[in-house]
């Protein structure tokens, strides 16, 4: 059961202070019935809820797939830079309750998930779960298809630390795909300047099974479906 206020909210059928109007002004039922107490608990899931007759589908969560693009970077607000949730329509999603899973280098493009679900984010991010993001690197010299077995066997950027084991795709000459299973900081940069070569452009296009929709141009958005978001949990089995 949860606040009646909360619930609208939620559904974005305005901000908390709009729809307590709402609700005193007699404009919203429940299951054919108004309700005047902004603090009445109901079933979101099982009520029927209409506002000025209008009916209203109740979703506890919203999850977004961003194609980020340059010049942004991965956060809910900043005084000086541009954040991915400016890329956002004011009256599309809550985006005052949404958060990117994860952080994208403000000269990195491509997949960032933003959510309002604190538990899935941590599964994507939290250090010990592993998901794994794959990125489509371009590098300044030649790449070497041996540099396979470096990756899998983990390599040691310039603080010491060695990586995690990672995946290596040639592509072309200098363009491959590198899938991570961790989040170090600048890591797949550092990755490459240990093996003597700078990356020039990089955009992440998958997060767990789950990959960038082809079809979402650059600053674009879109909801995630139940199936995607399924999938975000799932180690595709090419890295296992």
């Amino acid at each position: 059961m949860e606040r009646l206020d909360k619930v609208l909210a939620n559904a974005m059928v305005g901000s908390r202070k709009e729809v307590v109007k709402l609700i005193r002004a007699g404009a919203v039922h429940i299951n054919g019935t108004a309700l005047t107490d902004p603090s009445a608990k109901i079933n979101p899931h099982e009520a029927s809820i209409t506002v000025n007759g209008v009916p209203v589908f109740y979703k506890e969560h919203y999850h977004i797939m961003l194609n980020k693009p340059q010049g942004y970077i991965c956060a809910t607000e900043d005084l000086r830079e541009k954040t991915v949730l400016d890329l956002l329509p004011e009256d599309s999603v809550p985006k005052h309750k949404l958060f990117p899973a994860g952080r994208l280098d403000k000269d990195t493009e491509g997949f960032v998930f933003l959510t309002t679900d604190g538990k899935l984010a941590h599964r994507i991010t939290g250090p010990k779960n592993h998901v794994n993001k794959k990125y489509y690197v371009e590098v300044d010299k030649p790449l070497h298809a041996e540099w396979a077995a470096d990756f899998r066997n983990g390599i040691t950027i310039d603080d010491g630390y060695q990586c995690k084991s990672a995946f290596f795709e040639m592509l072309s000459e200098t363009a491959c795909h590198l899938t991570i299973f961790e989040g170090k900081f600048h890591q797949v940069k550092r990755m490459f300047e240990a093996l003597g070569c700078t990356v020039t452009f990089l955009k992440r296009v998958q997060i767990g099974s789950v990959l960038l929709d082809s079809s979402l141009q650059s600053g674009n958005f879109r909801e995630l479906s139940e199936a995607e978001i399924a999938l975000l949990e799932i180690v595709p089995e090419e890295y296992l």
